[in-house]
């Protein structure tokens, strides 16, 4: 799984064969095949390798970040920590998610529940800064935001560009928790 998820992120899902992955771990294609009876079995064990990670990140942000506004700051800076592998590959949740509606893959609303889980912890951070009325708004302007900034970061292969729009979506996220609400 771990071998499938990055050469998905890398080469594409579509791009990338069960020869790839079998080469990747070292294994013959037939023992590959033992283990998964197709290239949708091994995606939808990546989707949910991906949720559990996603999931065990916003956990750690958690405990990491001690009020609503840190923890949100948290989510902001993982476009810094991945800088190099954004702005070569793209976010892995963003370009599989693309991917798979342009394929009309039976598999892109589980993709895509990788983003609700994103969706739901920053909506529950703004109710927590007190922004209960327009907390998904806010949540989904932040994640459209950052979305915007890994296509961008990958198009252009500028890092100061992220580091410019992190400080001015933490800049926003000040403001926002300054504003009465």
């Amino acid at each position: 799984m771990e071998a499938a998820d990055q050469l998905f992120y890398e080469q594409g899902f579509e791009s990338t064969s069960f020869a790839h992955i079998a080469d990747a771990v070292g294994i013959s294609r037939g023992n590959f095949y033992y283990h998964f009876k197709s290239k949708d079995d091994i995606l939808e064990a990546v989707i949910a390798l991906r949720a559990e990670r996603t999931q065990a990140m916003l956990d750690r942000w958690e405990d990491e970040g001690c009020t609503p506004e840190g923890r949100i700051r948290c989510f902001i800076h993982i476009l810094i920590a991945n800088r190099a592998k954004i702005m070569q590959h793209g976010c892995p949740l963003g370009t599989l998610s693309s991917e798979l509606v342009k394929l009309d893959h039976l598999l892109q609303s589980q993709a895509n529940a990788l983003f609700t889980l994103f969706r739901i912890w920053l909506k529950r951070q703004f109710i927590a800064l007190g922004r209960k009325k327009d907390a998904d708004a806010l949540a989904m302007h932040l994640l459209a935001r950052s979305q915007g900034v890994a296509t961008l970061a990958s198009a252009f292969h500028d890092p100061a560009f992220i580091k410019r729009e992190v400080d001015q979506m933490t800049q926003w996220l000040a403001a926002i928790s300054a504003a009465p609400h």
